[in-house]
Formats: C-alpha cells, sequence, structure tokens
C-alpha cells in the first residue's frame, strides 16, 4: 500500500514491523503519579484486543460511531487505533461535554446519528447511565494496574474486566478502508486516507523524526491533538509523551528525564533552555 493510500492502521503496522521495541507511548498522571510505557509492540497488542473486544464482544459493525469520552490517556489512544482497525467512525470527545448534557437535560443523542458505542471514564460514567441512544456504555477505570471498575452499573460493560480475555491479533474486515470514515472533530469527518496525510503534514511541518521525544498535555477532542498525542509521532518513528492532571512543577524534571525534544500544549510552561520546540 502506497503512502498516498494508505491510513493509520498502515501506519501502526510499519511501526510496529520495523522498530517493535523501543518505546512508542509513555503516559504519566501527576494526581496519581502513575508512569505506563508501551513500546510499538505492546500498544499494538492491547489495540488488536480491544478491536477483538468490540468486534466479537460487542457486535459492533464498520461504520458504526463511537463516542470516546475519554481523558488524555494511553487508553484514548489504544481506542482510536482499535476503532481505525474495526471500521468504525471515532468521535473523541471531552469528558466535560458529558456533564454540560447532563445539566441541560442530556435528551439527545450525540450528533445526529444513532447507535453509537460508548466509552466513558469510570469518574463520568454516572453522567450517561441515562443515555437511551447509546446501543452500548463501556466503562474504563483507567486504573494503574487494570484493575475493573469499582462499581458497575447495570447496563454497563466493564472494560478493564472484559478486553484481556481477547486475542492479541485483529485482522480488519474488507469494509475497514483508509477511505472510510475514520474520525468526527469539532463537525468535521476524516477518512483513514485523510488522517494520514494530515500526519504526514504535520510531521513535515514539525520536522519530526525518530529521535524525538514529544510531550503532550492536549485533549484527544481536536485533530491536533490527535496528531500531536498519536498520529504524527507513529508516522515520524518518535515517541510521545502524554500526560495527564498537568502539574507545571513536575513538566523541568520530566523534560530532562524523559529527554523531550518538542512539546505540545503545556500552557504556561516555557523552556528556560530554549533547546525544547513547541508544536502547538
Amino acid at each position: 500500500m502506497s503512502e498516498s493510500n494508505a491510513g493509520p492502521v498502515e501506519l501502526l503496522r510499519r511501526r510496529v514491523a520495523g522498530d517493535p521495541a523501543r518505546p512508542l507511548v509513555t503516559f504519566y498522571d501527576d494526581r496519581t503519579g502513575e508512569r505506563v510505557e508501551l513500546s510499538a509492540r505492546t500498544f499494538d497488542n492491547w489495540v488488536a484486543k480491544t478491536a477483538n473486544f468490540l468486534v466479537d464482544g460487542l457486535g459492533v459493525e464498520p461504520g458504526t460511531r463511537a463516542v470516546l469520552a475519554l481523558p488524555p490517556h494511553w487508553q484514548t489512544a489504544v481506542w482510536l487505533m482499535a476503532c481505525w482497525s474495526a471500521g468504525l467512525v471515532a468521535e473523541p470527545v471531552t469528558p466535560g461535554s458529558l456533564e454540560a448534557r447532563s445539566e441541560a437535560g442530556a435528551a439527545e443523542p450525540f450528533g445526529a446519528a444513532a447507535p453509537y458505542v460508548l466509552a466513558v471514564s469510570e469518574e463520568t460514567l454516572d453522567e450517561v447511565l441515562a443515555d437511551a441512544d447509546a446501543e452500548e456504555i463501556v466503562g474504563l477505570s483507567l486504573h494503574a494496574l487494570g484493575a475493573p471498575l469499582g462499581h458497575c452499573p447495570p447496563g454497563v460493560v466493564d472494560y478493564a474486566a472484559e478486553v484481556r480475555s481477547y486475542g492479541d491479533r485483529f485482522a480488519p474486515g474488507p469494509e475497514a478502508t483508509p477511505r472510510a470514515p475514520a474520525l468526527t472533530v469539532t463537525n468535521a469527518t476524516l477518512s483513514g486516507e485523510d488522517l494520514a496525510g494530515a500526519a504526514r503534514a504535520a510531521v513535515e511541518k514539525w520536522e519530526l523524526d525518530a529521535r524525538d521525544r514529544v510531550l503532550v498535555d492536549m485533549s484527544f477532542a481536536t485533530l491536533d491533538g490527535v496528531l500531536a498525542g498519536l498520529l504524527a509521532p507513529l508516522a515520524s518513528g518518535a515517541s510521545v509523551i502524554i500526560q495527564r492532571n498537568f502539574d507545571k512543577a513536575a513538566v523541568n524534571r520530566r523534560v530532562s528525564v524523559e529527554h523531550v525534544t518538542a512539546v505540545a500544549g503545556l500552557p504556561g510552561w516555557n523552556d528556560a533552555s530554549g533547546s525544547v520546540r513547541r508544536l502547538a
């Protein structure tokens, strides 16, 4: 498959084939002190397990929307790639939008089309239990040690409790083509080809290569967040460091320890040395 018609799944396949052991995603939660590091191969295994869970466990068909009400997290990146592997249209939204819908009455589904799968973190799970338009509600504990939900309400599927039983190899069906819709952000829908093309353009604009370590503090609910937090590092061979609950006091040490060469997001932080470039 040529670069011009490759999608995100092909980008990951090439990364695993060419550099499987080097870190692809590192995750920090400054509130809990959590640090998780995934090589390209380990990340790909989680993607495969999640795609198998979606297809075999939930019976989700290609073209179905998957609304991802999840914070910046390595599992959010996994879910995005799993959706694209299974031919789903991922729609990442900020968890805060759930609270806004709840306060407004929350009678409407996300967007205009239903049904959809709704993946939501445990901390905001209570806000979507009345969402009758979601075909499936999947709760993610996001626990550092992979623990299940502390309380799994009726009608909610516990991702951590289910996903580990699924295989770590996934074969996309013929419907999951790069030309199919893959991502909806800010009222725009992009195909897999569009995403791969945007990733290559971002790599060129940001001058990324395999030597880069990119520290990101951005939501996946925007295209720039998806590019900086997953696709541009994947396309360039770089590594990405995703952080949550940003603690400004911890950044200087993290930049040094993780050999960070570029940052995206991180409001209010500036590199005094001038050696770290800002992407977005």
